[in-house]
């Protein structure tokens, strides 16, 4: 074989490796805007809608709205730190949703320990108690940081509190809990509950109408 036909045959084998080198680039451009068109637009615009049309309320961030005004989301909880306002769960992270999260510290942790008392302490002085009948969920931080519930029992510790502050009777804000609580799904699923905004707001309500009638 000449030097003539080897050269040839050389630029016949560069010229077959660019413009297969193209097809792949070609191939794979096509690819990636078909599945951008497929799973960024078609796939997630359907899912919004199916969401939309069967859970609208979940589906738009469970927004509660009072008096025509958002006051927060059933999902996420929020602080609550007048004396007049049941409390829900320690948070972690600051009630922050964009950065959920616990502390990550063990049972063993000096700060953990140090922090945990420091609540137990505070609770014990507003609301009358022991340490030992204080429930933990009141206690220690939620794995998110933005648990909305508490236990009944954490509910029913904070009811003299309440009551007293907003001159409430005991078994008034006693039943106002009582109706508030979630029992598990099909008796089965999670644990019963309370959703300290709901409560909260069935609170302000209840104090609202008890105030007028007693005008």
């Amino acid at each position: 074989m000449n030097a003539q036909v080897t050269d040839d045959l050389h630029e016949d084998a560069i010229q077959w490796h660019q413009g297969g080198l193209s097809k792949q680039i070609a191939l794979a451009v096509r690819m990636s805007l078909v599945m951008l068109v497929l799973c960024g637009i078609i796939y997630t615009g359907s899912v919004t809608m199916v969401a939309q049309t069967l859970f609208p309320f979940q589906s738009t961030g469970s927004v509660i709205d009072h008096n025509g005004k958002p006051v927060g989301s059933k999902l996420i909880g929020q602080l609550f730190q007048s004396a007049d306002y049941f409390h829900g769960r320690p948070s972690a992270v600051g009630y922050d949703p964009k950065s959920t999260g616990g502390s990550n510290l063990a049972p063993s942790n000096l700060k953990l320990r140090a922090e945990v008392e420091q609540r137990s302490l505070a609770i014990q002085t507003s609301d009358h108690v022991t340490a030992s009948q204080i429930p933990v969920d009141l206690l220690a931080a939620s794995g998110s940081g933005v648990d909305p519930d508490i236990s009944p029992a954490a509910a029913l510790l904070q009811v003299d509190r309440v009551a007293a502050q907003r001159h409430l009777s005991v078994n008034a804000v006693k039943k106002l809990v009582d109706q508030h609580i979630e029992h598990p799904q099909w008796a089965i699923f999670g644990q019963a509950r309370v959703n300290v905004l709901m409560l909260n707001l069935a609170l302000d309500t209840l104090s609202d109408t008890n105030n007028t009638q007693s005008k």
